[in-house]
């Protein structure tokens, strides 16, 4: 079994874990000593958490995230080939450094309702989060000069990676409430095309085919210009889920998003096209015989590629 180590540490200013465990229903992480270069919190979707990944570029989906608000330790800084800055944040988990914010060493760490706590011998937590059931450790390390002079030395790598993102980096907030807006705006316009028919090369607003009622909501509610048939929309954006690599499970709801786009069918042959607007729905341009509506996702008809654009 692969072994993962974590860095998310809670209410705590000191920079180092030593043999703290965290147990989930996907795998067992242990976190060895490590120097922390810098901590920052995640500053996502509001209820959302952000999904970790096995490498910078081109990684996988790691099947659990980081919840919004929480506050995680930085072992390494990366730039992938698009100029993203990215951090990591355990042995080879890696998340985006867009959607997080910069936070003191010192500050203390936000817990849930769902992290069980212990408390050291000192009175401090250090908290190693993976998914939604945590262990605390029950040591708490002690910096030394030597460290603190390589986290000093780390801490200026970073600052000097962060100011080639900077634009980015001042952006990153008022980019998370507007993808929220965007994503608020498309589920509302999605639901009022309803009821209107099918009408296979139609590009609205009195009909569609499925690809033309996702160009059309996405362009009309968040300002997107997407392309207009599913085999060109298919390639737009992250790909959030794939069957093909997923053993043949059926894409979770806890893994969707509102705004994502679901596809039937293969990444090089698609033959259709949703819009998720939450709750395990979502709104498309189905049959001649349907028109649009809203339908419920079953394991029966379940999307095989699910792509985030937002």
């Amino acid at each position: 079994m692969t072994k993962h180590k974590l860095f998310k540490l809670g209410a705590a200013a000191a920079l180092t874990v030593t043999g703290v465990s965290a147990i989930t229903s996907l795998k067992t992480a242990r976190a060895a000593n490590f120097t922390a270069i810098k901590r920052v919190k995640i500053n996502y979707l509001p209820g959302k958490g952000l999904n970790i990944w096995t490498n910078y570029n081109k990684g996988k989906f790691m099947g659990y995230r980081a919840k919004d608000g929480t506050i995680w330790n930085v072992a390494e800084t990366a730039v992938d080939k698009k100029g993203n800055l990215w951090y990591k944040v355990g042995t080879r988990e890696w998340i985006e450094a867009r959607y997080t914010v910069d936070v003191g060493m010192d500050t203390p760490a936000s817990t849930n309702a769902k992290t069980k706590k212990s408390t050291a011998k000192n009175g401090v937590n250090n908290v190693i989060s993976l998914g939604t059931v945590t262990k605390k450790s029950t040591k708490k390390s002690k910096a030394t000069k030597a460290k603190a002079a390589k986290v000093k030395k780390a801490k200026q790598i970073v600052d000097a990676a962060v100011k080639k993102t900077s634009k980015k980096s001042t952006t990153k907030k008022v980019a998370s409430t507007q993808a929220s807006s965007k994503a608020g705006a498309i589920v509302a316009l999605a639901e009022q095309q309803v009821g209107k028919p099918y009408a296979w090369g139609a590009n609205g607003p009195d009909s569609f085919d499925c690809s033309s009622l996702v160009q059309y909501v996405f362009k009309n509610a968040a300002g997107m210009n997407l392309p207009r048939t599913t085999y060109d929309q298919v390639k737009v954006g992250q790909t959030v889920y794939q069957k093909s690599q997923a053993n043949g499970q059926p894409v979770s709801a806890n893994n969707l998003q509102v705004g994502d786009l679901l596809f039937w069918g293969s990444e090089s042959s698609p033959y259709h096209v949703a819009i998720y607007i939450g709750n395990n729905q979502y709104v498309n341009a189905a049959t001649p015989e349907q028109g649009t509506i809203l339908q419920t996702m079953t394991s029966y008809f379940a999307p095989t590629i699910v792509k985030r654009v937002l």
